[in-house]
């Protein structure tokens, strides 16, 4: 019956994805008597918390009840007061806490002023499911750099076009759909210069009633963006990462058309700098959509933790055809990523693989 209780906070905070950064999904039920009283989830930061909806749901009922709740209350004022103490206030007795919080303000302290005062907390019911959750989040608390999520979509053989350059399209309709969402999960989204001067994407979302558009990222050394590109032009948020090779009348003539752009110093771009001032940002999650060049720049320099691999039952072939990681590869089987299947769905003719580092689980 627990599970049951806390299988539904899993799904109210689960419905939330895409909304919540840079706070983390969290959702609360509260129990009395058998019934459920009181149900809530953090929908937007700066907002209440998912406790707090939940008993504002229950009420007076709230007394002498029960609360399951997917992550460990706060117990610092924030955006928000610390919901470890409307818990105490509104007379709960019991609290299931399925994950601990690591952010270093919460980090125990919400358990420990609940136990303080009196309520049974019993923790770990549905933990890893309710870890999977805040995947992102944990990430960034812990490191200050984004969750990087590497999207590939290939054939049999990993190709990702032919070799006369035809893509469109490899992964079928449903496919694509689910990459939308994945859009509409993350903070942010990145490509390389070679995607914009050979598609001219936009970037956005487009799912069955709307969904969230991501920050787009482009990695631009010399700054060849055109100012009349779509990502510059549609009024959506971009930043462009350059180096010292680019134009200053390039940089100048780009910010008063609304790019944010970061002249990084030296003549490569470095990944890790990137990180860190997307980290900086409170961007939480980064999708990585560029081609087989910028795939291999976070595989070389390990600065990955998942790899969402789509791939169509085609095989193509061709030396010359592009692939889903390019460039230099890993010299060393030692210095390679280890990987572990998180899960496997058909989608459409399609085949969705998730993989998640080994050192990430």
């Amino acid at each position: 019956m627990n599970e049951k209780y806390m299988h539904l906070a899993v799904q109210m905070a689960r419905a939330a994805a895409g909304q919540t950064s840079p706070n983390p999904l969290v959702g609360a039920v509260i129990v009395k008597e058998g019934e459920v009283v009181g149900l809530g989830a953090h929908l937007k930061a700066g907002e209440k918390h998912a406790e707090r909806h939940a008993l504002d749901m229950a009420g007076e009922k709230a007394s002498g009840a029960e609360m399951y709740v997917t992550l460990e209350p706060c117990s610092h004022t924030g955006r928000t007061p610390p919901c470890a103490d409307a818990i105490i206030n509104a007379g709960i007795k019991k609290v299931y806490v399925a994950s601990h919080d690591p952010n270093p303000q919460v980090a125990g302290q919400g358990i420990r002023k609940l136990e303080a005062a009196g309520i049974n907390v019993q923790k770990g019911i549905l933990k890893k499911e309710a870890e999977e959750l805040n995947y992102f989040f944990f990430h960034f608390i812990q490191t200050k750099t984004p969750y990087v999520t590497l999207k590939m979509a290939a054939s049999i053989d990993g190709k990702t076009a032919t070799s006369q350059g035809e893509s469109k399209w490899i992964t079928g309709e449903e496919s694509r759909q689910d990459g939308h969402q994945l859009r509409h999960e993350h903070d942010a989204i990145l490509v390389g210069i070679e995607t914009v001067l050979a598609d001219n994407p936009s970037l956005t979302t487009r799912i069955s009633g709307g969904g969230s558009n991501p920050l787009r990222i482009i990695l631009d050394s010399k700054l060849r963006t055109p100012a009349d590109a779509r990502l510059v032009t549609d009024k959506q948020s971009t930043w462009i990462f350059a180096t010292e090779q680019c134009s200053k009348e390039k940089v100048r003539l780009l910010r008063s058309l609304g790019v944010k752009v970061t002249v990084l110093s030296g003549f490569s771009i470095d990944i890790k700098e990137v990180l860190e001032k997307l980290g900086e940002a409170e961007i939480t999650s980064l999708l990585v959509e560029g081609g087989g060049t910028v795939h291999d720049s976070f595989v070389t320099e390990n600065l990955f933790q998942r790899v969402v691999l789509y791939t169509a039952p085609i095989l193509i072939g061709g030396r010359q055809s592009p692939q889903s990681v390019a460039g230099n590869g890993i010299g060393k089987l030692s210095e390679a990523a280890v990987l572990q299947l998180h899960s496997s769905v058909n989608i459409g003719s399609d085949v969705r693989q998730i993989f998640l580092r080994k050192d990430e689980n």
